[in-house]
């Protein structure tokens, strides 16, 4: 196939499956975050401490890892467009669900089951793009995929900014928000039956050659289930990518999470100025992600990429904890987004980089699985800190010590074991 002709076809992958994933995951990470945004009346209408609302807000991650694993497996098998459509309909179900919480315990439950029911999505949607593009676009095309996260934090300040004020057949903003940002995913679910092939094999608008170059260039998946797990489980490379995620989602979630009520700190603001204001380092992950997985795709690099970011979320962090002045902090918060989500498309590169393509679904399983506990433990870190000290320098202090460690271990990552058939 000609140059011309494979650039096509990328092309046309893109067009037709970008915008749709994209969505999924703005529904998806917008369910996710919602939290951050309700917590805004919820904590004061029911009563919630800083402390429970971080474990609430974390305890997501605890489901996440307990069933990522057995999640990305079951896709292999069950294939993309069953398990997609299956897990999208349970989450948006629990998270309508949230509008019944009155105790902290059932916060606690129903956002652990969002996690389960979460676990397969992103991991999933990871695997599945390795379907369709080969190693050398692949970083980008993860990035353009993940701008649904500032997508949805967008989306979820600018609903924020217009729900939480309502109060309607007695019930609260946060409530309705729980409605609006939850009933979308059931019914993508349900189009995901439709719409989404389970790979090019199944793709009835690519011709024979299209799908004959693409069996060439993407390397086999499939593989004995022995293999799947066992390489994974016992590969260096794998925990030390496991263990950059965890230092990466850490300073991420207890970020994101915590985000709205960072800037309500900043002064005498109503809701609605939250909600806008939020929007804004939304933005700046956009930036981030794009132009960072640009520069990472176009010349080859990874690591340092992963570091660079890293560093300049955590510095970002510290500097806007510093100050006094608003306008500072709002800049400060913008450059750490940028940073932190810069940091997605050449990270999750590296694992389709440096692992043989039938160690994949374990591998990526693995290393988001335990990674995302640090999505457990940023937000949670953050309540218990802010407990013993309001002034939110000292949680985001330590947001930028996961941060810098995280950078540290990337450049700690040698290149002579970048490969899993290196590993004994």
């Amino acid at each position: 196939m000609l140059m011309s002709d494979q650039s096509a076809t990328l092309k046309k992958i893109s067009l037709r499956l970008m915008p749709y994933l994209l969505v999924l995951y703005v529904v998806a990470y917008l369910d996710r975050i919602n939290i951050s945004f309700a917590a805004l009346q919820m904590n004061k209408e029911l009563g919630f401490s800083d402390e429970m609302f971080g474990l609430g807000a974390g305890i997501f991650f605890v489901g996440y890892f307990l069933f990522g694993l057995p999640s990305n497996l079951v896709i292999e098998r069950l294939g993309a467009r069953r398990w997609i459509a299956l897990i999208m309909i349970l989450w948006g179900l629990i998270s309508v669900a949230m509008i019944f919480v009155k105790t902290a315990l059932v916060f606690y439950a129903l956002r652990f089951l969002l996690g389960v029911a979460e676990a397969g999505f992103f991991p999933g949607m990871i695997l599945y793009l390795t379907y369709w593009y080969p190693r050398e676009h692949h970083g980008f095309a993860v990035a353009r995929f993940m701008t649904a996260i500032p997508l949805a934090g967008v989306l979820g300040g600018l609903l924020c900014a217009q729900i939480l004020p309502l109060k309607l057949f007695e019930i609260s903003g946060w409530q309705w928000l729980f409605i609006f940002t939850g009933s979308p995913a059931v019914i993508l679910g349900l189009s995901v039956l439709f719409f989404l092939p389970d790979g090019p094999a199944d793709a009835s608008w690519l011709n024979e050659s299209e799908k004959e170059w693409l069996a060439l260039r993407i390397q086999p998946r499939k593989a004995p289930s022995t293999f799947v797990l066992d390489k994974a489980i016992f590969s260096k490379v794998v925990w030390h990518l496991a263990l950059i995620y965890f230092c990466l989602t850490l300073g991420m979630y207890g970020f994101q999470l915590w985000l709205p009520q960072i800037i309500q700190s900043f002064g005498r603001l109503n809701l609605t100025q939250v909600g806008f204001l939020s929007a804004i380092p939304a933005v700046f992950q956009a930036l981030g992600m794009i132009l960072i997985a640009l520069s990472s795709d176009r010349t080859g690099e990874r690591k340092k990429h992963v570091a660079a970011a890293c560093f300049l979320a955590a510095l970002s962090l510290v500097a806007s904890g510093l100050t006094n002045d608003a306008n500072w902090a709002l800049l400060g918060l913008s450059l750490t987004a940028f940073g932190i989500w810069g940091v997605v498309g050449p990270f999750w590169a590296l694992p389709v980089h440096c692992l043989p393509g039938a160690a994949l679904p374990g591998s990526i399983a693995l290393i988001n699985s335990l990674g995302n506990l640090g999505g457990f433990a940023g937000p949670y870190l953050i309540g218990v800190i802010k407990q013993q000290k309001p002034d939110f320098i000292w949680s985001l202090s330590a947001l930028a010590v996961s941060l810098t460690l995280a950078g540290l271990l990337t450049l700690s990552l040698k290149t002579d074991y970048l490969s899993m058939n290196k590993q004994k």
